[in-house]
């Protein structure tokens, strides 16, 4: 039974990975997250937190995941992660401008 669903990045899964018992399934998830993953999990933590400080409303923990999994570089890389709310201009900004430390 689910008793609690929280959105995790791929770094945050790499981790949970790497606590479980090592099985072919597990070796190759971390195969998989290994390959796609942009940045490393102490990187991730503090782009996370910076986002969060960001105290944007529209900004939610299922979006904070995804940026951190994509690192958008531009406004319509943002927007596409971004699909059930449209940002202004200034949020926008502001997101990208906090991704750009972690490049």
């Amino acid at each position: 039974m689910i008793k609690n669903t929280q959105p995790l990045n791929m770094s945050e899964v790499k981790k949970i990975l790497g606590s479980l018992e090592s099985t072919e399934k597990t070796r190759q998830l971390e195969s998989f997250i290994k390959k796609f993953s942009k940045i490393q999990l102490e990187k991730a933590e503090q782009l996370k937190k910076e986002l969060t400080n960001l105290n944007l409303l529209k900004l939610k923990e299922e979006h904070i995941a995804k940026i951190i999994d994509l690192l958008p570089e531009e406004a319509s890389d943002l927007s596409k992660i971004f699909t059930d709310v449209g940002l202004d201009e200034d949020e926008t900004n502001k997101i990208l401008e906090v991704v750009k430390k972690y490049k």
